[in-house]
């Protein structure tokens, strides 16, 4: 409540965060509120803090599009540069907070339409993601690794399994992606005050942990997603932590998308490898990028994410899954502002 209280006093404006800088790249109109940085840090870390399950891509991506819009004033900026700059201000983010520089690179340029990128955008927001990278491991952050035990050989049928599981990760996307909108359109029409719906979501995300006498679906769930790359994992996780997730967002807790998609694709990867004959850590990579190559409709960024992460040879695998998952997972995603510029599939007449 305290959160919703915030920005219904304070956060005019920012509090279609991700959407709200999509949009401005669009459509430039006015500069992003600076306070957009405090209240997404703020509002996160206490989602985290208590229990919610929620991510922190969204966050990162709203500080560094945020602070970097700041220098549109300062530089007298027009609508083109600063669209440049918002875009980089994405990439630092999301670079950054993950440690793949080459995924927020290319994540700046393809989220923001379905079929088509900003190519005069590439040296900004290269530069941005990387040094942003940079910065933060001279600060002595360290990000979690993660190690495929066993690879198979690049053959005809492993590539068939994998392009399989790829179409299960996007129909995957694709339950998030609606469940979000859906969960989101239910909240804001039964209950209309901001600080009762977060209360309400608060409450059933407790009912439900109790219920369920665990807190291995709540914050980010990390530790889970490591253990999904070493052992096989109940089947049912990746649904319970997708419940959990809309729950804590769409009732108006903040954090992002991105974090619980990992979770949600390693688990549903996991769980896959009762029945597809892959090892359980090979699949559990595939769907770390894969779900979210759905639900975002950027494979290309996630394939790299797969790279950097992962290596050479999974990688392989999961661009199958990933381009797979962006066929299956529909026109829609998590966000409402990204553009159809060129269809996932050509139509016939």
């Amino acid at each position: 409540m305290i959160i919703a209280f915030l920005y219904s006093q304070y956060g005019k404006g920012t509090d279609a965060g991700n959407n709200l800088i999509i949009d401005e790249i669009h459509d430039p109109r006015s500069v992003i509120p600076l306070r957009m940085t405090p209240l997404v840090l703020l509002g996160t870390l206490a989602t985290h803090l208590f229990g919610g399950s929620a991510g922190r891509e969204g966050t990162a991506v709203q500080m560094g599009a945020s602070l970097a819009d700041q220098f549109t004033t300062v530089f007298r900026l027009d609508s083109e540069d600063r669209k440049l700059i918002l875009m980089a201000g994405m990439s630092a983010g999301f670079g950054s907070v993950f440690g793949t520089p080459l995924a927020g690179a290319i994540f700046g340029l393809e989220v923001l339409s379905i079929g088509r990128m900003r190519y005069s955008a590439l040296l900004p927001c290269f530069a941005a993601a990387i040094i942003a990278d940079r910065v933060c491991l001279s600060w002595g952050i360290t990000h979690t690794h993660y190690s495929v035990a066993i690879l198979p050989a690049v053959t005809a049928l492993n590539l068939l399994y994998a392009l399989i599981a790829g179409v299960c990760f996007g129909l995957c996307a694709y339950l998030f992606s609606w469940s979000m909108h859906k969960a989101t359109k239910i909240f804001k029409n039964s209950i209309p005050s901001p600080l009762l719906r977060a209360f309400v979501g608060g409450i059933l995300v407790i009912i439900s942990a109790t219920i369920l006498q665990t807190t291995r679906y709540l914050g980010l769930g990390v530790p889970v997603l490591v253990e999904s790359f070493a052992l096989q994992v109940p089947p049912y996780d990746f649904i319970l932590k997708l419940i959990f997730t809309v729950v804590t967002l769409s009732s108006g807790f903040k954090g992002g998308e991105v974090t619980p998609l990992f979770f949600i694709g390693a688990t549903l990867g996991n769980a896959l490898s009762f029945v597809l004959p892959l090892h359980y850590s090979l699949l559990a990579s595939m769907g770390f990028v894969a779900v979210f190559a759905g639900a975002a409709n950027t494979p290309l960024a996630c394939t790299l994410m797969a790279l950097e992460l992962f290596g050479t040879t999974p990688a392989v695998f999961a661009a199958i899954a990933c381009v797979a998952s962006y066929l299956f997972s529909g026109h829609s995603g998590i966000y409402h502002a990204q553009r159809l510029e060129v269809r996932k599939y050509a139509e016939k007449n």
